[in-house]
């Protein structure tokens, strides 16, 4: 009886993972919570580390092929927003990225590539809003694909790469959290 009492507590403290719901979680940077310094940007005008955070899911839907893992910043003033990270064709047997996977201090699953941001460039661009800008929202995915690779070539835009992936969606999970600089 008293497990019962427990899995019931748990359910209600966490419906999504009681459920077997696909979800996502950092050990770095938590829903709805302001990013550290750790995920800022170093240039801009910006001076943090640049470093990619941790990001693990669970409870991929059935049928998938491979992941794709996504950072926008829907509040970016370019009319489009802003792509900070871009991880596809990640093994369906991966189960999150390394902090630092998309800095270059730790490795990428095999198999997984980076596609060009906003930055211009491969790899994780940290948060860098306009000074004095209202908190601006990041928004990370993980895409569930029914394909195991992308056909996009290897200089793909983000939208590109974005397209392709929701026209093979299984499913997604995200959170959000937000950053903004001081005047």
């Amino acid at each position: 009886m008293r497990s019962l009492v427990v899995l019931a507590a748990l359910a209600a403290a966490s419906p999504a993972l009681a459920a077997g719901k696909f979800a996502l979680t950092s050990k770095d940077v938590k829903p709805g919570a302001m990013l550290t310094d750790q995920q800022v940007f170093n240039g801009f005008g910006c001076s943090g580390a640049n470093l990619s955070p941790d990001l693990e899911w669970k409870n991929a839907p059935a049928g998938t092929k491979s992941f794709v893992v996504t950072v926008y910043d829907p509040d970016a003033p370019t009319g489009s927003g802003w792509w900070h990270w871009v991880v596809y064709d990640i093994p369906a047997t991966a189960t999150g990225l390394a902090q630092g996977a998309g800095s270059g201090k730790s490795a990428l699953p095999e198999g997984a590539k980076q596609g060009k941001t906003d930055f211009g460039a491969p790899g994780f661009g940290g948060a860098c809003p306009p000074p004095g800008d209202k908190p601006h929202r990041y928004v990370f995915t993980v895409y569930a694909l029914k394909v195991a690779t992308l056909d996009v070539p290897p200089d793909a835009s983000p939208a590109l790469i974005g397209y392709m992936t929701k026209a093979s969606s299984l499913g997604s999970a995200s959170f959000t959290a937000k950053y903004a600089r001081k005047k």
